[in-house]
């Protein structure tokens, strides 16, 4: 075999291995192209899955935000309505106790003020009784006891009973100018001491005074056998209005502010001489 033979020879024998090492270079890069994009593929997959689950799990956590919430609001709202209707059970009961106390207070307040008025009624009834015994226990003394000599105006004792020491002034200068001895007290109190220790003939006395009025007065005296039948002579602004309440609690005159001196000193003749007086 010549030399050029041989070279052809090996020429042909390495563009057959050229051919055939490009060949495999070929399909090793179509294999390791094959293989990337299949680990491509399944990285995008896999990433794919990932964010599916990744979307799935937020979806699911903002459903169950969103339950939790609407849980919330709805225990909220429960809470509040159970609040507000203790609340108003709350108002009903206070309201219903304070009506309870209020209509306990007024029956209480009615039944105070029932016996309070029957007891004044009883009082009155009581006095009434003692003052009408009183006059008729002095009227029989004076019907079977023979009548005693009259008394001159020094003889006779007025007591002038007022808490103004104005009036005590003015009516004692009058009966002293007709000669009356005149005893002077400052109130009702001041009075029934005094004549607990002195009766006097004639009690001259106003019906406002502090302490014991011209009135209870009248019914204490009327109330005892000693000094049921003491002439009383009453001075008041009110005539009209106290007229029976004098009466009954037996004052023999009530005068009437202002009043003439004359029918003061006419009165206390009267009284003196036994003529009845109105």
């Amino acid at each position: 075999m010549s030399i050029n033979e041989s070279l052809l020879l090996i020429a042909a024998g390495v563009g057959v291995a050229f051919f055939a090492w490009r060949s495999f270079n070929t399909r090793r890069s179509a294999n390791e192209q094959a293989e990337r994009t299949a680990i491509q593929d399944a990285a995008r997959a896999e990433a794919q899955r990932k964010a599916a689950e990744e979307a799935a799990r937020a979806e699911a956590e903002r459903k169950a935000a969103e339950e939790a919430a609407r849980a919330e609001v709805e225990r909220k709202v429960a809470r509040e309505a159970a609040q507000a209707e203790a609340d108003r059970q709350a108002v009903e009961k206070a309201q219903r106790l304070e009506d309870e106390e209020r209509l306990a207070v007024d029956q209480a307040i009615a039944r105070e003020t029932e016996r309070q008025a029957s007891e004044e009624n009883a009082r009155r009834a009581a006095e009434r009784k003692a003052a009408e015994d009183a006059r008729q226990l002095a009227a029989t003394r004076t019907a079977t006891v023979a009548p005693a000599k009259a008394k001159t105006p020094e003889e006779t004792v007025v007591m002038v009973a007022d808490d103004s020491k104005v009036v005590r002034v003015k009516t004692g200068r009058l009966l002293g100018a007709q000669h009356y001895q005149v005893v002077m007290a400052e109130d009702g109190l001041d009075a029934a001491r005094q004549i607990e220790r002195a009766l006097p003939d004639v009690l001259i006395t106003d019906v406002d005074m502090p302490g014991m009025s011209g009135l209870q007065l009248t019914r204490q005296l009327r109330a005892h056998a000693a000094t049921a039948g003491l002439p009383i002579i009453m001075v008041t602004s009110d005539s009209e209005q106290l007229r029976g309440e004098a009466h009954a609690a037996g004052v023999n005159v009530l005068l009437g502010k202002p009043y003439p001196e004359a029918q003061l000193l006419a009165h206390i003749q009267s009284l003196l001489s036994g003529q009845s007086c109105t």
